[in-house]
């Protein structure tokens, strides 16, 4: 995220010469964006007049075996997307698409893979802010960067990104009133990606037994009563919102502490639930696995778990009342 290892990355672009390098970029750029970039010949002029600096550190790559290729080919590929135009919203949105997993929140079309916008990311935090990076990390704590120009980029994953520009520079090259602004925003409104945010809603919702939650099935007083003498062996879970690591752990754990010691019934409640990621489905599948071998007869609700030793209700007052009914043949049985 300096000069020199620009422009070693521009030189790593595959494409077929330097005006197909440079399309390449300003197609990528623009999808960032969100729109098709502009190009400044101002710009790029006065590059090239005044890159002595540039043409030095790729001449020393290319001794040094650190750059690929033809130095002058990349120096000017370089010149050429430091005079690409953006407005300070472009800037936004881009951050913004990382910040989104690598997709364009406004366009909905995906610019670079989710591992790599976390790559991206990862960097920024480090060293985006040239010099001032750990200083910048301590006081805003956002992934950023910052560029000659005066504009800068920040972004906060999953949640939003941030443009803003000033052409004045400090010491290390980062605009100074995009600094304090954005150093002003993160304290006042508690951006900091290691601030302790307030809680959401609960992930579990319902974490109990049929001793106290029923289903609406009309029972007779004999039923009832058989019911509430052995509902502690139907175990009721119900979570909402979006289920990553964490708050599948949260579920696993209410699982846990709700389920019947010998086997029995488990109902696990996810209709409420909007969105379940790769690492929180595993972990609810091989649960609801384990309980099944353990001599349990799991139910659940909701459609984002595959298919396995368990069975599916279109409703939690469905699945209730199929344990209920398999609890009273038992006891009636037994």
């Amino acid at each position: 995220m300096i000069n020199a290892g620009a422009i070693a990355v521009t030189a790593l672009v595959p494409a077929a010469d330097a005006g197909a390098r440079f399309a390449r970029i300003r197609d990528c750029l623009s999808a960032f964006a969100g729109r098709r970039l502009g190009f400044d010949e101002y710009v790029y002029r006065s590059e090239v007049a005044t890159g002595h600096r540039n043409r030095a550190l790729a001449h020393l790559m290319r001794a040094a075996g650190s750059l690929r290729g033809d130095p002058v080919e990349a120096v000017e590929t370089y010149f050429r997307q430091c005079a690409v135009l953006a407005t300070v919203t472009d800037l936004a949105v881009m951050a913004a698409t990382l910040a989104n997993g690598g997709v364009n929140p406004m366009t909905g079309v995906a610019v670079v893979p989710e591992p790599v916008a976390v790559q991206v990311l990862s960097v920024m935090a480090t060293c985006g802010m040239y010099d001032a990076a750990g200083e910048w990390m301590l006081r805003v704590g956002l992934p950023a960067k910052s560029g000659v120009s005066g504009g800068l980029v920040a972004a906060s994953p999953a949640r939003f990104g941030l443009g803003v520009h000033s052409p004045p520079l400090d010491a290390s090259g980062n605009p100074v009133r995009g600094v304090a602004a954005l150093r002003e925003l993160s304290g006042r409104l508690g951006l900091h990606l290691m601030h302790n945010a307030a809680p959401g809603a609960a992930t579990v919702t319902a974490a109990t037994t049929a001793g106290q939650a029923r289903s609406d099935r009309p029972r007779t007083p004999n039923d009832n009563a058989v019911l509430q003498r052995h509902g502690d062996r139907i175990a009721l879970v119900a979570a909402q919102g979006a289920l990553d690591f964490t708050a599948a752990e949260r579920v696993l754990y209410a699982l846990g502490q709700s389920t019947p010691a010998v086997p029995g019934w488990v109902v696990l409640d996810l209709e409420r639930v909007t969105a379940v990621d790769a690492t929180a489905g595993a972990m609810l599948e091989r649960a609801l696995a384990l309980l099944a071998e353990r001599g349990h007869d799991v139910g659940v609700t909701g459609t984002f778990l595959k298919a396995g030793s368990w069975r599916r209700a279109a409703t939690r007052d469905l699945a209730l009342a199929r344990a209920e009914d398999a609890l009273l043949a038992s006891a009636a049985a037994g």
